[in-house]
């Protein structure tokens, strides 16, 4: 069972759920890969987290714009146009009666090698396309209680080393983090940038609340998040002074309030980083209005509709 931001209660539907593989939809017990796929040899692709709700996939097309970019960054030929990728992915959703409630994992991987080899050259055939969709909700508990977070060793790399906005499958240098926040009793590991400043944390954005003022980093070092640039836009509608900046561990410390943001879990309260208690330790006033107006971003972007998806 997940812990921290990923925390959710079991659905029993999911053990059969249908699952989208090469232009077939089948069991999730037949949903297979090679082992020549590039994706299962190398880490070689880029995936999306999605949302359904309502019929609607949240935030589609700043999610697409984004798998399309990382893409094209590692001359990855997804070979499906946006419009009918988005079809695809309702397709699969409608196959599973799906309305609400669900998050969707859509991976792409450069498809089959010849044999195992790092180049493309070894690559036969087109790309490999996986569409999961779950029953799977964020745990309320945590939306109100909050999560821990540990300061980990392991930094985020600059651009010319592996470009940090790419949502690739090679996620090694965030799984080493997670490793080393869970080894410490952490929910989830917060990484500071080649300089020694906050970055991000290993699956989510970090922000802090300082009086009426919402930062995070700078997104020069961490994946250019869509719930975090929703949260930006809504924490300046909201009247607040929502800043990209740099900061050190020390403003953490002593921040009024700190939460988390991603596509799974919205925001996030933080309720200690490093063992220190961010303000009352408890969800703090900010980042409830901030979950508030978040859910009714949601709401708008995804209205009930008066016919299936």
């Amino acid at each position: 069972m997940e812990t921290g931001t990923h925390a959710y209660d079991e659905d029993p539907r999911n053990a059969t759920v249908k699952i989208y593989v090469n232009g077939a939809i089948v069991p999730r017990s037949e949903a297979v890969v090679s082992v020549f796929d590039s994706g299962f040899l190398l880490g070689d692709g880029v995936w999306e987290g999605l949302r359904l709700h309502n019929g609607t996939l949240a935030f589609i097309n700043a999610h697409l714009a984004r798998l399309y970019e990382g893409a094209k960054a590692i001359d990855l030929d997804i070979g499906m146009a946006p419009a009918a990728l988005h079809e695809t992915i309702l397709e699969t959703c409608r196959a599973n009666n799906m309305d609400s409630g669900v998050h969707i994992r859509l991976v792409v991987s450069r498809g089959l090698k010849r044999t195992p080899y790092q180049s493309p050259k070894a690559n036969v055939g087109p790309a490999t396309i996986v569409i999961i969709p779950e029953w799977k909700t964020a745990d309320p508990s945590v939306l109100e209680n909050g999560i821990s977070l540990f300061t980990v060793h392991i930094h985020r790399g600059p651009s010319d080393v592996q470009d940090p906005s790419w949502n690739s499958l090679s996620k090694l240098n965030c799984i080493a983090a997670c490793i080393q926040a869970n080894k410490a009793g952490a929910d989830e590991a917060l990484m500071l940038d080649p300089q020694g400043f906050v970055a991000t944390c290993n699956s989510t954005h970090f922000f802090i609340v300082r009086g009426n003022e919402v930062w995070t980093s700078t997104g020069l070092y961490c994946l250019r998040g869509i719930t975090r640039a929703n949260v930006l836009m809504l924490a300046d509608h909201a009247g607040l002074v929502a800043r990209e900046t740099t900061f050190p561990l020390t403003q953490v410390y002593s921040a009024d309030e700190a939460f988390v943001t991603g596509t799974f879990g919205g925001l996030t309260p933080v309720a200690t980083v490093d063992g220190r208690i961010i303000g009352t330790g408890q969800r703090g006033p900010i980042t409830e209005r901030l979950q508030g107006a978040y859910k009714d971003l949601i709401a708008r972007e995804c209205p009930p509709q008066t016919v299936a998806i």
